[in-house]
């Protein structure tokens, strides 16, 4: 171990997950949070697996989220649907480009990157590499805050649902892909969540 600095570890104290309060583990491998009653750990317990079984959930929700219908849409007795993608298409062929930038860096561009974000960092972490260790950290931190801005579309279509209800005349309606959408967004989160990043260090206080 490293003589230039001493880990809570070392000291038999470890942080709870929930509200991060400094609990004393001593030789136990877990113990209950003073404060709120939760179970704390050195490490996140299974954290690996589950974090990939969030992961590849999210990843099989991202293709019919993108591919099925989002938003249903009626007037005068036809209706239409339309995709994520048709959407982003829709503002560029009338010139709001501006609108679908956000639409598919929010909806299409952040979940992608996010996914492949805790798919690099658990590759990394079970190769036991030791480099860039602080820019991992950073990486994992960007991609558990990013996620959330991902909700955009459900959002603009749960609200377009609830106002526009005129009968026959008109009338919207969430599409399969809101479902697979909002799963698809949660279970990144999820996965972020059971990601431990003190893994990413972990190898190379073993190496020394």
């Amino acid at each position: 171990m490293n003589k230039n600095f001493i880990r809570a570890r070392d000291l038999g104290l470890a942080g709870c997950h929930i509200c991060d309060q400094i609990v004393r583990l001593g030789d136990h491998s877990a113990a209950k949070c003073p404060r709120c009653n939760a179970t704390v750990h050195y490490r996140k317990p299974d954290s690996i697996n589950r974090s990939w079984a969030f992961l590849i959930s999210a990843f099989i929700m991202y293709i019919p989220a993108n591919t099925e219908a989002i938003m249903v849409t009626g007037a005068l007795g036809q209706k239409s649907s339309d995709t994520i993608i048709s959407g982003i298409l829709y503002f560029l062929a009338h010139g709001d480009w501006p609108l679908a930038l956000v639409i598919f860096s929010a909806s299409v561009l952040l979940p992608l990157l996010k996914i492949m974000a805790i798919t690099y960092l658990l590759i990394m972490v079970q190769r036991g590499s030791t480099l860039r260790q602080k820019e991992k950290t950073r990486l994992y931190l960007i991609a558990e805050v990013m996620g959330r801005w991902s909700m955009v579309d459900v959002f603009v279509v749960a609200i377009l649902a609830a106002l526009i209800q005129m009968g026959e005349l008109s009338s919207i309606k969430p599409g399969p892909a809101g479902m697979a959408f909002a799963a698809m967004v949660i279970l990144t989160m999820f996965s972020a969540m059971a990601f431990d990043p003190k893994l990413i260090w972990d190898q190379s206080e073993k190496n020394q």
